[in-house]
């Protein structure tokens, strides 16, 4: 376990807070300090701290990695912010785009001619864990000249089967 700020400040918090509680239950307080410093670690392990990662939108971030986005496409996500950041798929052609992400898993709708659109291929993130998360993140890549001019992040919201 890696010890900073916020760990500390935290644990003082609920150090005080048991030891408001506890000192409510027996006024001596040789007795107070002991049993709150002893209560204090379990109470943030396994209530505060959990708490914490349920409500909290925080993951893990990853370099871009070709293999990883194959194998692990519900853990795009960790992989998204350093191939947005990096525009390492910026300049390249459908086939190097293809070559790194796969094949696209849809394409995005031109209302214009009725039909798919093959300038933009879009691709799954999976689901970023959280607790109220209704939403999935994707990516649209967009090509112009047959290379990448951008790529656009968007959230979809999560569809379940009947």
């Amino acid at each position: 376990m890696i010890i900073t700020i916020p760990l500390v400040i935290l644990m003082c918090v609920v150090f005080v807070l048991v030891f408001l509680f506890v000192k409510t239950i027996d006024k001596r307080k040789w007795l107070t300090l002991f049993v709150s410093i002893m209560i204090t670690p379990f109470i943030y392990f396994y209530g505060v701290y959990p708490m914490i990662n349920i409500f909290s939108n925080y993951h893990h971030q990853k370099y871009f990695s070709s293999e990883l986005w194959i194998d692990k496409p519900s853990l795009r996500y960790e992989l998204s912010d350093d191939l947005m950041a990096s525009e390492v798929l910026i300049g390249k052609t459908k086939t190097e785009v293809e070559s790194l992400l796969g094949t696209y898993e849809w394409l995005s709708w031109n209302d214009f001619n009725k039909d798919h659109d093959t300038n933009k291929w879009n691709y799954s993130l999976g689901i970023e864990p959280g607790a109220f998360n209704t939403e999935k993140e994707c990516v649209e890549i967009v090509f112009s000249n047959d290379k990448v001019i951008s790529i656009n992040p968007f959230k979809e919201p999560i569809k379940f089967d009947d």
